[in-house]
This record gives structure tokens, sequence and C-alpha cells, in this order.
């Protein structure tokens, strides 16, 4: 299949590799694109450090804040904080109720947090480990900026015009979804896009399509992008 990958890089292109390596033909046109946040670093000492995203770990590295132990949401985010150079960093399963429980696992009730994210987040994990007695405070590290229309190339593949048809998207987080359902209907496609099948990473991401109007074809058993992919073999 020709499959439209909408997440913002580093990541798209990783999974345009995954994609080429299943037997895919990816086209990788981002509806976000990442910038650094202007807000400064938070000063002080913290018990530890909360990623609930990858695009958070470069900036929390650059921060420059006393050693503390990091506590990445999934896999990806704890490769990417190595990469930046943080150390100690513990995974969790991929979801925001295994990450408060892997962060009460290795600091008490009482102990301050900080968890860096984007401009644009869930209030969990921060809601339950503040009702839990943790004192978190909360870093803007990033923005994903939307883009203002439709990537051409998208456009084209809706149209069938640029080779192969399009004939699936996948979708990582529920506002990324929503912002191809908006910027397909500006540009008066909505119809083409609502006929591709529709891989979600999670039941939140489905959701932002279904509320929508946009049927999900498949939803990934686990949050990782390696449950999203093994749906496209299930799907054959």
């Amino acid at each position: 299949m020709r499959i439209w990958v909408s997440r913002p890089e580093p990541g798209a292109s990783r999974t345009a590799r995954r994609l080429a390596e299943l037997g895919h033909a990816a086209l990788v046109a981002p509806v976000l694109r990442i910038a650094p946040s202007d807000g400064p670093p938070p000063t002080g000492r913290f018990d530890g450090l909360i990623l609930t995203s990858a695009n958070a770990a470069a900036p929390l590295a650059a921060a420059g804040l006393p050693e503390a132990p990091v506590f990445a949401v999934g896999t990806r985010t704890a490769e990417r904080a190595e990469r930046a150079g943080l150390r100690s960093v513990h995974c969790a399963d991929g979801d925001a109720v295994s990450l408060a429980r892997l962060v009460a696992a290795h600091v008490r009730p009482g102990g301050t947090l900080l968890h860096a994210a984007g401009e644009d987040r869930k209030a969990e994990p921060a809601a339950s480990l503040t009702a839990a007695g943790y004192r978190v405070t909360t870093w803007t590290a990033y923005a994903a900026l939307a883009e203002a229309a439709l990537p051409e190339p998208v456009v084209q593949g809706l149209m069938g015009r640029d080779g192969a048809p399009l004939a699936a998207a996948l979708h990582f987080s529920r506002r990324s979804a929503e912002i191809a359902v908006h910027l397909s209907g500006k540009a008066g496609l909505s119809g083409a896009f609502r006929a591709l099948a529709h891989y979600c990473l999670s039941p939140d991401v489905a959701l932002g399509l279904v509320e929508l109007g946009v049927a999900a074809h498949f939803v990934a058993a686990r949050p990782s992008e390696e449950a999203l992919l093994a749906g496209l073999a299930a799907s054959d």
C-alpha cells in the first residue's frame, strides 16, 4: 500500500523506513512541525524528570538541570532521552497510567517532579501524580505547530494524480489526526480522506477521528509503533 505518514519529523522518516521494510510505500508529509519553546527552563532541583514525548528530550537535556532520574512514557521516548545525553532513564509501558506507576515506584509522595512537555498536552500523568501528593512543575519545552494547508503531495495522492493513489494513513496522535481531517476538508478532499484505511496508535487517537466523522480501520493494542504497524499485516 501507499501510506500517508502525517506525524512530524524526525519520527516520520523513521516510520517511512519501517514501512519500506514491510513492503509498503510511504508518503511522508507531516501536518505538524516541532518548534522550540521560548520559555526558559525552570530552576532548582527535582527528584524526577518526566517525559511524555520524545520531542521534549533534547530541550530537557539542554536545560542544564541537576541530574535526576528520567521517567519516559515509552521505548522511543526513552531512546531519544538517552541519545540526548540524559542519564538514569526509566521506561514505562507507553501510557500515562504506567508512567505514573513507574514514578511512584522510584520517588516517594511529596517529591518534586518536572514534566517537560509540549504546548498541547494532556492532564495526565501530572493530575494523578499531584493527587497522590507529588509536587509537579510543568515546563513547555516545545510546541507542535499545525501546517496552514494540506501538503501538496497529499493533495495529489488523494486525487490519484501522483503515481499510486493513497490507500491508508497512520495516525500517531489525536491532534495530528484532527488536523489531517481539518486540512483535508479545507482542500475539498474530505471524501477521499475518509475513504482511506485509517490506522490509529490508540483509542484516544481513533476517537479524535470518529468524533469528526471518520471511521478508524485499526486501533493498536498497545500505543507503540510496532503494534500500529502490526495492524498492516493483520489487514492484508
